[in-house]
């Protein structure tokens, strides 16, 4: 397979998008992404996007979204695994160009999720959970994570503290991303005393409703190390995807996301590096006990250490595994869609040197974790920088 590089980046501010469509997000993301490459063509779309017939009422994206952008006649497909729609729709990007059936692929995600009511638009994100079986009984994506979180918390003693601090370091990080939906900070005891949504999970415990858009441009390592001199070489070692029951009462242990250290595991082996070898991590923190269970499947800690490491500072920015630079999911914002593509662009930039107020001092190599559902699917890529 040829190595694979990522070219170009787009993105715009997150949040409550009243005057923004679906199509116009995409749009702005995806010619963002076209002129920070600097290219005149691609060769091929994929879009990720979980849920637009119930959030817009609108299906048959591939074509939709590739003549609003201008790109036709190109070869569009959309893709949808739940929350990870994004990563995936990365991984079939890259998969494309390293089989060489492609060389400038255009890869983004998108979601509208706004334009229905809070009522509407849980019953839509429910449908990435087993919906004869959770979904009929009432279960709800917070309430799944709750019982994952009491689960962890029972076995490994994991505490509120611990989860607040995971949404504390976030929002720190979220202050200084200018295209994050609540780029605010927020304290210990803000977290701890913000409404109860489904015990032990508090708001200040999970991530938004977002309108957004991302999209990222990838080439062959070849022909950008020939072509592109603006900006150091990014490329993509490892690749990684797996899945596991879509039903919490199907897993083997609630407090383990098997899909995630699988999909981990495929990434390391095929970049040839371990965990101690990731400089920092955009991990899948839709909740506060997500993050902490992420950073355990990857092997970054042992399992029941990751919130005694949030709650140390060892995921801060200035930690030793800086986690979510970007704000993550809780800060940033989760357009469902979008957001494995913008955990790319964040380990991009950050290995570009283009984060702003929130690069870091090393960064070498960063990981993307995006998974779909509680779990049920997960992506992993090792991004590397080449000088």
């Amino acid at each position: 397979m040829r190595e694979v590089a990522v070219i170009g980046v787009g993105i715009h501010k997150w949040g409550e998008l009243w005057d923004l469509s679906l199509r116009d997000m995409h749009a702005l993301a995806t010619s963002r992404a076209i002129a920070d490459a600097g290219i005149d063509h691609i060769d091929s779309l994929y879009v990720g996007c979980m849920s637009s017939g119930l959030f817009t009422a609108q299906e048959h994206l591939a074509s939709l979204l590739a003549d609003n952008a201008g790109l036709l006649p190109v070869p569009a497909t959309r893709v949808e695994s739940a929350c990870a729609s994004g990563g995936l729709a990365f991984r079939l990007g890259w998969m494309e160009v390293a089989s060489g059936l492609s060389d400038i692929v255009l890869v983004s995600g998108v979601e509208k999720m706004t334009d229905v009511t809070g009522e509407e638009a849980t019953f839509a994100l429910a449908t990435a959970a087993d919906t004869e079986y959770e979904g009929y009984q009432g279960a709800t994506f917070p309430g799944l994570y709750a019982m994952m979180a009491r689960a962890h918390m029972e076995r490994y003693g994991t505490t509120l503290r611990q989860m607040a601090a995971v949404a504390v370091k976030s929002h720190a990080n979220g202050a200084l991303n200018p295209d994050a939906q609540y780029p605010f900070t927020v304290s210990l005891d803000g977290v701890l005393n913000s409404t109860m949504v489904a015990d032990p999970l508090r708001l200040l415990n999970c991530s938004p409703i977002t309108d957004g858009a991302a999209a990222v441009i990838l080439a062959p390592a070849e022909w950008a190390r020939a072509n592109l001199k603006k900006r150091p070489l990014v490329v993509i070692k490892g690749s990684g995807h797996a899945t596991d029951t879509i039903a919490l009462h199907s897993r083997k242990d609630l407090t383990w996301l098997e899909a995630t250290e699988i999909a981990g595991q495929k990434a390391y082996q095929m970049a040839g590096v371990g965990p101690s070898d990731i400089d920092f991590a955009e991990v899948h923190d839709c909740f506060s006990i997500a993050e902490i269970m992420v950073t355990e499947a990857l092997g970054f800690f042992e399992p029941g250490q990751g919130g005694p490491a949030a709650e140390a500072g060892q995921t801060a920015r200035d930690g030793a595994k800086p986690i979510n630079t970007s704000g993550g999911l809780k800060s940033k914002g989760h357009p469902v869609g979008a957001t494995g593509v913008a955990q790319i662009i964040e380990v991009a930039r950050q290995l570009w040197g283009e984060a702003g107020g929130r690069q870091l001092s090393k960064a070498r190599r960063g990981l993307a974790q995006n998974m779909g559902g509680t779990g049920g699917s997960a992506l992993v890529h090792i991004l590397e920088r080449k000088d």
